[in-house]
């Protein structure tokens, strides 16, 4: 388990990579093991390591691909990436990781690589050349990922209190959340406990 959070947009905000900064460490007992943020100028990409499969510091997040051209933080799990790494070994791998696999793939065959992973994630990735941003969540849904916008900005994360952390999403109850928990035991995505905060569908 690890933690992503990040803010695209950047308008308006003071210190927005100290908001970054807040985001990671509430979600600190997600990844122990390393952390680090980066600032794009657009985007600012924040992350938690919980080392699983590369145990190594060339596989800390935000994570760069060989050639620069994309920035990515990951969490969760591509089950299938030895197999896509055999069919992309024509690419310069740094790590022994998942996630760089992540990046070689979308490089390769842009979002429909996630036709190909199979596993469990949520994940962050910047195209610098088309100043693009995907998020994305496995398409069961299994790792969350939490999103608010406000004023041109978009801020996202593994947990709600990771947003709360940054001062910018008030911590409003949704009362159709609610009344869905209380009816069903649970809040239907994309609807939370928090007004305005939705979860990313699968």
């Amino acid at each position: 388990m690890c933690g992503i959070a990040g803010i695209a947009g950047l308008t308006g905000l003071e210190a927005p990579e100290a908001l970054v900064k807040r985001m990671t460490d509430r979600e600190a007992h997600r990844g122990p093991d390393a952390e680090g943020i980066w600032n794009g100028g657009d985007v600012i990409l924040g992350h938690r390591r919980l080392s699983i499969i590369d145990l190594s510091p060339a596989s800390n997040q935000p994570l760069h691909s060989a050639d620069g051209r994309f920035v990515i933080i990951f969490n969760g799990e591509l089950y299938n990436y030895k197999e896509l790494k055999a069919q992309l070994a024509h690419h310069a791998f740094r790590t022994g990781g998942d996630t760089e696999v992540v990046m070689a793939a979308y490089a390769e065959w842009g979002i429909a690589c996630l036709e190909r992973f199979h596993g469990m994630f949520g994940f962050a990735l910047w195209d610098k050349q088309e100043r693009d941003l995907h998020i994305v969540r496995d398409r069961l849904g299994i790792k969350p990922v939490y999103l608010f916008e406000k004023n041109g900005n978009l801020l996202f994360a593994s947990e709600i209190r990771a947003l709360f952390a940054t001062g910018l999403v008030p911590k409003e109850l949704d009362t159709d959340g609610l009344a869905d928990y209380l009816r069903y035991g649970t809040v239907h995505a994309p609807a939370t406990l928090v007004k305005n905060v939705r979860m990313l569908m699968p």
